[in-house]
């Protein structure tokens, strides 16, 4: 069995003295690991870095073995990432949530797109923030715990959502939510408007957003907890809210109901 596609590398991890083990995405193969000779060592550790896109080859002798990977590096976007800490951040968070909330060898090329189209984005980290919280709720769509963010499951209105149940994800009006506004989780514009401006508490709300029904339906259903790179993720930009406002942020874990 053998096959070649574009991918991105989610996740690696040593195997032996040299050897490791890679779980990439691809367009028609979904998530798919595979052990790379040489991949933990100098030059191999270069090229298998999460988030870099690779052009890979797998090789099998059956179908459903684990098989080895050899690969060409296409875009380095761990090195370029490096130069910021932020983007990278973003970056491992994606990578960290595609590596554990996909299934294994199951195609989500819209997933796989989103990523590719967030990749592109990680030089503009503020864009690439907001980014990534669209990626999140697609991938929510595409597993089946889809956002609807279509009108107020109050009152029916279109026009004016500002937040979200936790429970059934549906969009909530501020004037349906009065009263429960604590229980709700709010819904940053710029997952309404591409073009709406955002800044660290917006950035802050869509991530405990997106990271609630993750961990609740994505990792929860498959009892594991949301990736400890998400979480971090998340507390950097709490932190960052918390300094541009001086009104109490919210609570630093984004799994936790309101």
């Amino acid at each position: 069995m053998e096959w070649e596609a574009p991918a991105i590398v989610l996740d690696v991890s040593p195997f032996g003295e040299s050897d490791a083990l890679a779980v990439v995405l691809t367009e028609a193969h979904g998530r798919h690991r595979g052990l790379v000779r040489g991949g933990s060592g100098r030059r191999g550790g270069a090229v298998w870095q999460q988030g870099n896109i690779l052009a890979v080859r797998w090789l099998a002798r059956l179908a459903d073995q684990l098989g080895a990977f050899t690969a060409e590096l296409a875009h380095p976007t761990a090195a370029l990432a490096l130069e910021d800490p932020l983007q990278l951040a973003v970056l491992v968070a994606a990578c960290a949530v595609a590596a554990g909330a996909l299934p294994e060898r199951e195609p989500h090329p819209r997933a796989f797109h989103a990523l590719m189209r967030l990749i592109a984005r990680l030089p503009d980290t503020e864009a690439a923030l907001a980014e990534l919280v669209r990626w999140e709720v697609a991938l929510l769509a595409e597993l089946g715990y889809g956002l609807d963010l279509s009108r107020c499951a109050v009152t029916g209105a279109t026009e004016g959502l500002a937040f979200v149940s936790p429970k059934s994800g549906r969009a909530v009006t501020a004037k349906g939510a009065e009263g429960w506004e604590h229980r709700l989780l709010r819904l940053p514009p710029f997952l309404l408007n591409p073009e709406a401006p955002a800044q660290a508490a917006d950035w802050r709300d869509g991530l405990k957003l997106t990271g609630h029904f993750l961990a609740r339906d994505a990792f929860g259903s498959h009892h594991q907890p949301l990736p400890a790179a998400r979480i971090s993720l998340y507390d950097r930009i709490a932190a960052l809210a918390a300094a541009d406002s001086p009104t109490p942020s919210h609570p630093a874990n984004p799994s936790r109901e309101p």
